[in-house]
Parts: C-alpha cells; sequence; structure tokens
C-alpha cells in the first residue's frame, strides 16, 4: 500500500476509535437528517451523530462545522472534547489542511495530556506532509513536516503512529537534501564554488543518512579542487570511500583525484 494511503487508513481507524468510544455509542448508533447543518441549536448527541453522519456520507466540510458546533454549543461537555479530535480529522479529509492543524492544536493546548494526543500530533504532522512540493519550490512546509514528525517521535516513540512517523521523517529529509541538491548544482554551474560548497556539506553534516549523501560528497571534491585546495578534495573522496565503497560516485572521486590531485595526502 502507499504510504500516502496507509497514513489514511490509519488515521481513519483512529478517527472511527474516536467516533464510536463507549461514551458516544447512542450518537453512532443514530442516523441524521437531511435537513442538518450547523449554527441550529440542539442537544449534544444529535448534533454530534449529525456531524458523525455527515462525515459518513462523505460530506468532510460539512461534518467539521458540525464537531465545531459541538464545541461552540456545549463547550463544557465530554463529547467536545472528542469533536474537536472529530472536527481536525473532518478538516483533513476534506484537504483543508491549515484548518486540520489548527484544530488538532487547539486540542492539545487544551488537553496536553489527553491520551488521544499522539493522534493529534499525528494529525498536524501528515497534514502538513500532505503539503510538501517537489524540490524545486520553497521548502518550507517541508521543514514544518520534518519538525512535527520529530516531536511526535520524540514525545511518543512508542505509539502506535511512532513507525510510520519514522518512516515519512526518512523521506522527508531526503527531500530536503534533495533541494539542497539541487540548488547546490545550480551555483556550481554557475562557478559560485563557496555558494556550492556550503550546500552541499549541509547534506553531508545533516542530512547524511539521506540516498543523496555520496553525490554530495563528489560535490564536494569537485568544489574543493574548484576552491584551490586538493587536500580537502582528498579527504573529501576517502570519506567517500570509506562510507560508500564501490559507489558510482566514489569511482568518480576517485578518478578525478587521480587526474587533479594525484600526490596530494589528506592531513
Amino acid at each position: 500500500m502507499h504510504i500516502r494511503s496507509r497514513s489514511r487508513a490509519k488515521l481513519a481507524l483512529s478517527a472511527a476509535a474516536l467516533g464510536c468510544a463507549t461514551l458516544i455509542l447512542s450518537a453512532c448508533a443514530g442516523g441524521s437528517r437531511p435537513g442538518d447543518t450547523a449554527y441550529i441549536a440542539r442537544d449534544v448527541e444529535s448534533l454530534y451523530a449529525a456531524a458523525k453522519g455527515r462525515l459518513d456520507r462523505g460530506q468532510p466540510k460539512v461534518a467539521a462545522a458540525l464537531f465545531d458546533e459541538v464545541e461552540r454549543q456545549h463547550p463544557y461537555s465530554p463529547w467536545a472534547r472528542r469533536a474537536q479530535l472529530m472536527s481536525a480529522f473532518s478538516y483533513y479529509v476534506a484537504a483543508d489542511y491549515t484548518k486540520s492543524v489548527e484544530s488538532a492544536q487547539r486540542f492539545l493546548s487544551i488537553h496536553p495530556g489527553n491520551r488521544d494526543a499522539p493522534y493529534a500530533y499525528y494529525l498536524i504532522a501528515i497534514s502538513y506532509y500532505e503539503q510538501i512540493s517537489d524540490v524545486t519550490r520553497d521548502q518550507k512546509v517541508t521543514e514544518q513536516t520534518r519538525t512535527a514528525l520529530q516531536e511526535l517521535i520524540r514525545r511518543y516513540p512508542a505509539s502506535e503512529y511512532a513507525s510510520d512517523a519514522k518512516l515519512k521523517l526518512d523521506l522527508v529529509e531526503d527531500h530536503l537534501a534533495g533541494k539542497e541538491m539541487e540548488i547546490g548544482r545550480y551555483y556550481e554551474r554557475s562557478g559560485n564554488w563557496l555558494a556550492a560548497q556550503i550546500r552541499f556539506q549541509n547534506v553531508v553534516t545533516n542530512f547524511q543518512t539521506t540516498s543523496h549523501a555520496p553525490e554530495a560528497l563528489y560535490r564536494l571534491v569537485e568544489t574543493n579542487l574548484a576552491l584551490g585546495v586538493p587536500e580537502e578534495a582528498v579527504k573529501n573522496a576517502a570519506v567517500l570511500g570509506a562510507n560508500y565503497p564501490g559507489n558510482e560516485w566514489y569511482e568518480k572521486a576517485f578518478e578525478l583525484v587521480q587526474e587533479r590531485a594525484q600526490g596530494v595526502t589528506a592531513s
């Protein structure tokens, strides 16, 4: 199953558990009426049931508004807590990721130690994750995804969401490293060797477990030679050979050092 699909399934299962918890069995059993809309004052059970019914019928935006109404009309009810998370999930399903994050963050600010907090943190991370663009565009949301995933893993390493978060974190870091490589290559093509070197070094230092690390080390060899520091080129080539023996980038680095830094030894 695709990673995004697996995440949606995990969220949906968790949301179903929230929606049909013991506290609200009566609401799950009840149906919502065709005329149900937000902003109509009603008892908390029927309002929650109306929201759940809309979500089940594929109307997540309406469902989110109704879940918000549960909290607005009955802020001190035990139902309000679950409605907050169900609202965040509904906004996620509706692809309104900004509101999903806001709703989940609001839940955490009010109920920081709640047993459903890991789910809220996961919703935040996944909402950011869904917005990641390709490496040619600004990566602010990718950084937000990375931070959110790291926070979830740090706080709840044994939770059911941690393993998926770790997998996504690997993909996110690979994405960020790819952006650094793209910029570094651009600077290198432009002859801006120092700026290129900074980008490649960032990949080696901060994203050393990604698939881009071998190429970054090779590019450092290139920029070292272009900047007139063959000793550093030899050093980076040695690191590349020690960590990625037989890698195509090491083979290229070895040939380059043999050609342009022969006789130089790393200090």
